[in-house]
């Protein structure tokens, strides 16, 4: 069973908690030192909205069975296009 990680995205949904009846994306701060059950965890994280933006700041109870980790976005691509500047005017 995977353990989130400080400044990963997580997707929330009643298979994480019966609580996520409509389905969120966080960004998580931390996970909690809090006792709980067994097979259950609480997080520190930022809710996020549908362009990425942190809306709120929340502590969850899921259950880690039920995270589910988007894919990460695809590489970009390592070559440059060259920036076109206007000439500088000194003095």
């Amino acid at each position: 069973m995977r353990t989130p990680r400080t400044g990963e995205v997580l997707h929330l949904t009643r298979t994480a908690s019966v609580q996520f009846f409509r389905p969120i994306f966080v960004r998580v701060i931390r996970v909690l030192d809090w006792p709980t059950y067994d097979g259950w965890l609480w997080i520190d994280a930022y809710e996020l909205a549908a362009n990425g933006d942190a809306v709120a700041r929340r502590s969850l109870f899921v259950m880690p069975a039920g995270l589910i980790w988007p894919d990460p976005p695809a590489p970009r691509s390592t070559t440059r296009r060259p920036v076109k500047r206007p000439p500088v005017r000194v003095g």
